[in-house]
């Protein structure tokens, strides 16, 4: 029956490009093995890596972007994923957030790539409009010692003339979008994707769990070649998510974590606090008083509550910003770059903020509330799943981070419950002194 209920969110498997029928129970080559299989052994992705970034035989300009950006080993993800990502073979890869998993696409994609004028060679999906914005930055960041390489971000919010006045003056060769945008585009003939040899989806479970999403993506999918490389991430993947992501690609190499213990954050201190509601502006004023941090990510469940806590936050003189769904595009935009540039050091969201974005200098999440289930499909599950996006906004890249929830419902107690079981993590009470060197990198 749950199977069932879920597949009607979906389209139909007869609707998707299926390249192999191979057998549901068969490892296809290469590939890493879940925790289904008995053989795999709990705790075998290392902390320790001897690999560097050198040894993937990327090209020089590459690794000089690399190194500019201070990377000196290439995480679990990318020790597993660069050596067949840059050798054009299909991934689909679900690792925890803040291992690097943009960087094995953006990598994996400029080595290989050979910019023709005209021609857009790469298409990179993201969800929503802050993800587009980080995956282009990053594109940018690493194409920095290939002046030939242009890349173009492509989201709603914008007039879509600006998209196809951007498009005809200065012709990408990766175009980084929303789908509903990219999509647009495409129809219009303002965007050529009939030449496309990289197509990637990041946060794909969000992209094919949503009906409408789903079908901007098989139909963006379908105007693309059938000889292109196929990759997708997402910090978490349910198993009927999988099977959908495998009818997009071609033997594929699967990188899933082994359990889902995993997915938690090596070098993340997690706490909860049990409040009632009218403490937990107190509590917040006090934490930020007496805890040490460079920057702080405070997530609460509605745009009204983002508003007016980052209005009492400012008025307590603490240099806040909120970002949320119902600002301006430009607005949320300008927002999450002054974040970013440290020009403010405390940020309140609601969850639209609490995927893949990518801030170096968070090292403390707060969640004011807990991840919302009030909802027609919200579970305990869905909770935990945001959890996790959310206190992954710190201690990224195996980096220490503190996490903080305030626990006010008995919902927010089953969130936590459901975290503690399914991730096999111990979150433990907040105690009265933390020690700083514990959440804060020397």
């Amino acid at each position: 029956m749950e199977n069932g209920k879920k597949n009607e969110n979906l389209v139909g498997d007869e609707d998707l490009v299926d390249y192999e029928e191979e057998d549901e129970t068969s490892v296809p080559s290469g590939a890493v093995k879940s925790a289904s299989t008995k053989e795999s052994k709990k705790g075998s992705y290392v902390g320790i890596h001897s690999t560097g970034f050198k040894d993937f035989l990327l090209k020089p300009e590459l690794l000089r972007a690399i190194q500019d950006c201070g990377f000196e080993h290439p995480s679990e993800v990318q020790e597993q994923c660069i050596p067949q990502a840059i050798l054009g073979g299909d991934i689909v890869c679900q690792a925890k957030s803040g291992m690097g998993k943009t960087a094995v696409f953006a990598l994996a994609v400029l080595h290989q790539l050979v910019p023709e004028d005209g021609k857009v060679s790469c298409v990179v999906l993201g969800h929503t409009r802050e993800l587009a914005y980080q995956i282009a930055h990053e594109f940018e960041r690493f194409s920095k010692y290939l002046p030939n390489v242009r890349t173009a971000v492509l989201y709603g919010g914008v007039p879509i003339k600006q998209h196809i006045d951007r498009l005809k003056q200065s012709p990408p060769h990766i175009v980084v979008g929303t789908p509903g945008r990219v999509l647009d585009l495409s129809r219009r003939k303002a965007l050529d994707i009939s030449s496309v040899q990289f197509f990637v989806l990041d946060e794909c479970d969000k992209m094919l769990e949503q009906l409408d999403m789903r079908r901007d993506v098989q139909e963006i999918f379908r105007m693309t070649p059938h000889n292109k490389q196929v990759m997708m991430f997402s910090a978490t993947l349910s198993k009927e998510i999988r099977n959908v992501c495998k009818k997009f690609l071609s033997n594929p190499m699967e990188v899933y974590v082994d359990d889902e213990a995993k997915l938690t954050l090596h070098g993340l201190l997690q706490y909860y606090l049990k409040l009632e509601e009218q403490e937990k502006n107190r509590k917040l004023m006090d934490l930020l008083d007496t805890l040490e941090f460079n920057q702080v990510v405070i997530f609460v469940k509605s745009v009204q509550r983002a508003n007016a806590l980052n209005k009492l936050l400012v008025e307590y003189n603490f240099p806040s910003i909120a970002i949320h769904s119902s600002m301006a595009q430009s607005e949320r935009i300008s927002r999450y770059q002054m974040f970013k540039d440290f020009q403010k050091r405390l940020l309140v969201a609601t969850d639209i903020f609490a995927r893949g974005i990518d801030i170096e200098r968070v090292n403390i999440v707060i969640n004011y509330d807990m991840p919302d289930l009030k909802g027609p499909e919200a579970t305990a599950k869905t909770g935990a799943d945001a959890y996790l996006h959310r206190v992954g906004r710190a201690g990224r890249f195996g980096t220490k981070g503190l996490a903080i929830s305030f626990i006010s419902s008995k919902e927010d107690n089953d969130v936590l419950n459901e975290v503690q079981s399914r991730f096999e993590v111990s979150i433990e009470p907040l105690p009265d002194k933390i020690d700083v060197a514990s959440y804060m990198n020397a």
